[in-house]
């Protein structure tokens, strides 16, 4: 029983004593889009090739984007001294993602970029909510989990307001709105 005590302390005493260090950074843009994903570049833009999914009839939608955004924890730990590295990442999904038949128009591929756009500004909030975090080795986990989750709702509220405001697009007077709106947020976060 005093082994398993003595060990216990030891634990306790020995994570108390270790640092953490906590980076957060964006998958680095050497990964190439695979067959099905696309990973968000201000330099590459959607095209309606891209669109590979099986259209819903049922939809009052003439296209639907299917993006978001995810990460990975790394840790490595020596000499007391802990690392978790957070990379972030944000995607869009070809094989979810389609457009009904005659509903290609530049104005509509430039709606369901914004869809992507939308994901990405969300992302950097992810990121940024991240880098000011309290991290600690015991609550790390949890709260990139609970950051994760909040920024999700917030990226599906947004998403929501930009189609249910636009009537998926067809308010063109406001779509034009969300456009400028869109085109600010992402002008802001490349000169953050």
């Amino acid at each position: 029983m005093k082994y398993y005590l003595i060990t216990f302390f030891t634990f306790l005493s020995s994570t108390a004593y270790t640092q953490l260090t906590t980076t957060v950074q964006w998958q680095a843009n050497k990964a190439p889009d695979s067959h099905d994903t696309i990973y968000y570049s201000t330099n590459r833009k959607l095209d309606w090739k891209d669109f590979q999914g099986p259209p819903n009839a049922r939809s009052i939608a003439a296209a639907i984007t299917f993006s978001g955004f995810g990460y990975s924890l790394a840790m490595k730990s020596r000499n007391g001294k802990t690392t978790v590295a957070i990379t972030v990442y944000c995607f869009y999904d070809k094989a979810r993602s389609w457009v009904k038949q005659g509903m290609q128009s530049d104005y509509a591929l430039l709606h369901e970029q914004h869809h992507f756009d939308i994901t990405y500004i969300e992302a950097c909030l992810f990121i940024k909510k991240l880098k000011t975090a309290a991290f600690t080795l015991s609550n790390y986990a949890e709260l990139v989990e609970s950051i994760n989750n909040e920024c999700n709702a917030e990226l599906e509220q947004m998403q929501n307001d930009y189609d249910g405001q636009t009537r998926n697009g067809q308010l063109k007077n406001i779509q034009a709105n969300w456009n400028k709106k869109i085109d600010g947020q992402l002008a802001a976060l490349i000169t953050d």
